[in-house]
């Protein structure tokens, strides 16, 4: 191995791969390319490229996979090739920790240590005391409120910005598809049917709102905190005739009036709710559904460590909240109601977000034009590493179905077939 007191002839990039092919049992996976031209690596593997040594000196002050994720919306690293491969590579190399001590040496060397860089100009700020109706308004702008038009680059034409639900591996069967699938297993889950009156918490761009109004007759109460969803949302309303069926609010949920509706949707809106006020959350559904309505809450859960992580947190969904869906299930029935069915959506999020994807990549300079590259690279990691965290277990995704005793509990699952 080379001497770490000497720049190695090869440049920064072989001193870093000497430093981390230990961590890969001696065979480097990745190829390396660093700011003062050298590559060393694999010739037919993806390629990591280090442009500027500050990316290295992030790594000093914040957790590695924040600190890969600034330098990566930054420019100062970046992928050719597979980036999906690569982020997994890095991944794997993050979690065997290689030599910080020797890294911490030649980083001094390369003029690497200095003050804290500078977050990204993309990176979330927030002020206010975490979960207060003020905050979580501004929680939402920062991820919701980049324009209906940004969205419309990744989503489908429903607009629906949840898992889907495939339930078929047809090559003509399309993401559409597995929405327009979950959006009807949703209403059959919940029971609706003409006349029946549904409120939808957190109703994103009013996929499941139109949907369960067109197709199944229900009224609908739809509320966001987002002003320009809630825009959009009144424009298909009028676009559709919709007028007699779904209203749409830019409401907090806690705000929401005292009235009995047959069921409710919380579709993955749960996530940024947070610990301390989920019982309160769910409590203030039970008390808003009549005695045997159904709630149905669909929500990403996380094993390992609470809240979403920390690339999430700062960039994409600040103050996010994921749990293990047993203690989400627990904090469901302490509010009274009693869950009917659990049903486990992980492998489809995985397609669901490649889908979301190859749509992003499609639109990568019409998607730039429109928000700048810094935030263009945001959601590219942001919509990879997602795939990556749902394939590989990390994070889950569930469809939790509860009922307000004192009326007649739905029967055991038909809604699963058709």
């Amino acid at each position: 191995m080379t001497d770490l007191g000497t720049r190695p002839a090869g440049g920064a990039a072989h001193t870093i791969a000497a430093l981390l092919a230990p961590t890969f049992g001696g065979q480097l996976p990745i190829r390396i390319q660093t700011w003062d031209g050298a590559i060393a690596g694999p010739d037919i593997a993806p390629t990591l490229v280090l442009a500027n040594r500050q990316a290295l000196r992030r790594l000093l002050w914040a957790p590695p996979e924040l600190a890969v994720a600034q330098a990566y919306v930054t420019g100062e690293i970046d992928f050719h090739g597979d980036l999906r491969g690569g982020l997994r590579l890095i991944r794997g190399a993050i979690q065997q920790k290689p030599p910080i001590a020797r890294l911490l040496a030649q980083l001094m060397m390369w003029g690497a240590i200095g003050p804290r860089p500078e977050p990204p100009v993309s990176q979330a700020h927030l002020r206010g005391r975490l979960h207060s109706k003020r905050r979580d308004a501004a929680v939402i702008a920062h991820h919701y409120d980049l324009s209906n038009e940004f969205y419309s680059l990744i989503l489908d034409e429903s607009m629906a910005y949840s898992c889907g639900y495939w339930r078929s591996d047809d090559p003509d069967y399309s993401l559409a598809d597995a929405q327009r699938d979950k959006l009807d297993l949703i209403c059959r889950k919940l029971g609706m049917r003409r006349g029946t009156r549904h409120l939808d918490i957190g109703c994103g761009w009013g996929s499941l709102s139109l949907h369960a109004a067109e197709h199944f007759g229900a009224n609908v109460l739809a509320v966001t905190l987002s002003e320009q969803q809630q825009e959009y949302v009144q424009a298909r309303i009028r676009e559709r005739g919709l007028q007699g069926l779904v209203e749409v609010r830019r409401q907090d949920y806690r705000d929401i009036p005292d009235g009995q509706f047959d069921s409710v949707s919380s579709i993955e809106m749960g996530e940024h709710v947070g610990a301390g006020n989920y019982p309160a959350f769910t409590s203030r559904i039970a008390d808003l559904l009549k005695p045997g309505g159904r709630v149905l809450i669909q929500q990403m859960s996380r094993r390992s460590k609470p809240g979403g992580g920390p690339f999430i947190e700062a960039f994409i969904a600040p103050d996010m909240d994921m749990r293990p869906v047993g203690e989400t299930v627990a904090m469901i029935e302490d509010a009274g109601l009693e869950v009917r069915d659990v049903q486990a959506l992980r492998e489809h999020y995985a397609r669901t977000a490649d889908a979301w994807y190859d749509t992003f990549e499609r639109n990568w300079d019409r998607v730039v034009g429109l928000v700048g590259e810094e935030v263009a690279r945001v959601w590219r990691l942001y919509l990879v590493g997602g795939s990556l965290a749902f394939e590989d277990g990390r994070m889950g995704v569930d469809q939790i179905l509860s009922v307000k005793p004192g009326g007649t509990p739905p029967p055991t699952p038909e809604w699963h077939v058709r």
